[in-house]
């Protein structure tokens, strides 16, 4: 029996079609996923229609250039992502755990500067939690504003921490041999929920911090 058909599970005839059912379960979850941030989306969007002024406000609050950073960071990890995919795809197992911890180290870094961020919040009372306060003669909803911006982002946050989890998982399982330039399917469903994760922040970034600062 051939090495590529001993990892092929029972009900599935070869190892590519397998792989491509993986692939179909991976992209049939992202749309459920899509679905759920398309609600925050089209919330952010009636409220940003019927308060525009307050968005306005409440977008220059925020702080463009840590905003800025993070975007550069994520967009850094999806490239690393794809190096590392394409390196297993040549069998490099090495090369794939160091982009692997590479990857989940700028995510990391992400969420480190994006505490920060909360934590600058925090100090002027602007969270959304503990002690939020809105300064003098500033319109209340700006506090929505800045309430569906920690919502957005918090959840955003979760799922990149999850996503680290994921990535640090493929690190050990390539350094342990588990995948070859055969069988790295794993990898590729992996870096699909990684990619999907640094879009919604593509998405994010420009609608909170950019679009409101003409």
């Amino acid at each position: 029996m051939a090495e590529s058909d001993a990892l092929v599970a029972h009900h599935f005839s070869t190892l590519e079609q397998e792989h491509e059912a993986e692939k179909m379960g991976m992209w049939i979850f992202l749309a459920t996923e899509v679905l759920f941030f398309g609600g925050l989306f089209t919330v952010y969007t009636i409220y940003r229609v019927i308060f525009p002024n307050a968005w306005d406000i409440g977008s220059r609050i925020l702080d463009l250039n840590l905003g800025t950073l993070n975007t550069g960071i994520l967009l850094g990890s999806s490239l690393t992502m794809a190096l590392g995919l394409h390196a297993i795809k040549l069998g490099h197992r090495r090369t794939m755990v160091l982009f692997m911890l590479i990857t989940a180290l700028m995510g990391t870094t992400f969420l480190g500067v994006k505490g920060l961020e909360y934590f600058h919040k925090y100090q002027e009372h602007l969270l959304a939690v503990g002690g939020f306060q809105l300064p003098a003669g500033m319109p209340e909803q700006v506090g929505l504003f800045l309430k569906l911006y920690f919502v957005m982002t918090a959840l955003h946050a979760l799922h990149l921490l999850i996503a680290i989890g994921l990535v640090l998982m493929l690190a050990f399982l390539g350094w342990r041999g588990r995948f070859t330039a055969k069988n790295h399917s794993l990898v590729e469903l992996i870096g699909l929920y990684w990619h999907f994760v640094d879009i919604v922040w593509i998405f994010l970034f420009p609608l909170l911090y950019l679009i409101d600062r003409s």
